[in-house]
């Protein structure tokens, strides 16, 4: 997500950082065709995401690390997966962390921080298989007494990290760290929406309301307002429940079939203005089309990411979303509504974004798979295109690969 030297929409698509060598990209996009991993990028940063959050407890002893490795190798088989990340806080300052582990313990962990731009290695732990011990190390600006680095790692597992077994234990220092990847780092992966309670909160809050309404009549929808409304019903048959219901239910964060016979359900109503008067008409929210259930799904945790700052990550932005509200959202990292620097990644399918107006050359992405079947991910930038090259007619011509090559049947 660093910036090129590249001058293309650098007020608008450009996070000015400390120093030119640290501008960030507001967004980038990442093309490929069906199962050249793209999801898979997602996946792997939300899998380090995860281990960062719940190494220290949500895992037992001996519980199984959930990595996977490249399985179409015999070597790779056995070998770690390693995951590192590079970032900036809001207090500006950088950090690079990373670890690398099998299902079955962490082999390696490190720290390195810079807080007035030169290196500082914080900690390391390395795993020695001939002695089947952890090698320490720790730098004279990592700031503990070495009593409490000692509890620190003695209560470190084999499958959990450091950093999250620290934060449990009420390290300070490592805070800012812990809080950037397991709060302002979102990844919405496969099968995984956007948590729509964002959405129903924004609703109900009378002071948050407009933000919703100015985000759906900006997408240009036909909706004049919503409604959010509260009433009782018996519960109704699995698989049967009324629009409304399935909101209410991870609201409650229970499982479908588990609340008791009268419950509470939220009913979110649609407003339109009719065609031949001034009065208006009411639809639940379930009977508009697919797209706009998604858009609404999406308002609050966008409005919520460039509030935050946070660096989303969405797999099929695009998903039942016309192309145009595909940019929509897009768009909205770029706008001076991103007053946070909050930053968006996302795959898709839609080749109509690759125009020069919306992004820049940097912002763009492929993933290919190779013959072994093992995914590279490339910058368009490798390619050296032209500024006004026509960037959606090259991809599709296989220019810049990561396009499906499609045989023939039945021939």
């Amino acid at each position: 997500m660093v910036a090129s030297p590249d001058v293309a929409h650098l007020q608008r698509n450009v996070s000015p950082g400390q120093t030119k060598e640290l501008r960030l990209l507001r967004s980038a996009v990442i093309y490929g065709a069906n199962a050249a991993g793209k999801s898979n990028v997602l996946r792997a940063v939300e899998t380090f995401r995860q281990m960062v959050q719940n190494s220290a407890t949500g895992f037992q002893e001996g519980q199984a690390i959930p990595v996977t490795p490249f399985l179409f190798a015999q070597a790779s088989c056995a070998e770690p997966s390693e995951f590192e990340i590079i970032f900036t806080t809001d207090e500006g300052v950088r950090y690079h962390y990373g670890w690398a582990a099998s299902s079955g313990r962490v082999f390696k962990e490190w720290l390195v921080a810079y807080p007035h731009g030169r290196a500082q290695r914080w900690f390391e732990r390395e795993y020695d298989a001939e002695s089947k011990t952890q090698r320490w190390w720790f730098g004279p600006n990592f700031s503990a007494e070495r009593a409490e680095r000692k509890v620190w790692q003695e209560f470190t597992r084999d499958n959990a990290l450091f950093l999250s077994t620290a934060i449990q234990l009420n390290n300070v220092q490592l805070r800012p760290i812990f809080n950037w990847i397991t709060q302002k780092l979102i990844v919405l992966v496969p099968g995984v929406d956007m948590n729509p309670f964002l959405s129903l909160n924004l609703l109900r809050d009378a002071g948050e309301h407009e933000q919703i309404m100015r985000f759906m009549r900006a997408a240009d929808i036909g909706i004049d307002r919503l409604e959010l409304l509260e009433e009782d019903h018996p519960s109704p048959p699995a698989g049967k429940l009324p629009p409304g219901a399935v909101r209410v239910h991870l609201e409650l964060g229970l499982p479908l079939g588990s609340l008791p016979q009268a419950q509470k359900h939220l009913r979110i109503l649609a407003w339109h203005k009719r065609v031949d008067s001034s009065e208006e008409v009411a639809l639940d929210i379930g009977d508009e089309s697919d797209g706009t259930q998604k858009l609404f799904e999406f308002s609050g945790g966008w409005l919520r990411a460039l509030e935050w700052g946070a660096t989303l990550l969405v797999d099929e932005l695009d998903r039942s979303l016309h192309p145009h509200m595909t940019r929509f959202l897009v768009g909205l990292f770029h706008s001076r509504k991103n007053e946070k620097n909050a930053q968006l990644v996302f795959t898709t399918h839609d080749t109509t974004l690759l125009d020069t107006e919306l992004l820049r050359r940097d912002q763009i992405w492929f993933v290919e798979k190779d013959k072994q079947g093992s995914s590279s991910l490339y910058s368009l930038l490798e390619y050296s295109p032209r500024k006004d090259e026509a960037l959606e007619r090259g991809y599709l011509k296989g220019r810049y690969g990561a396009i499906p090559f499609i045989g023939s049947y039945g021939d």
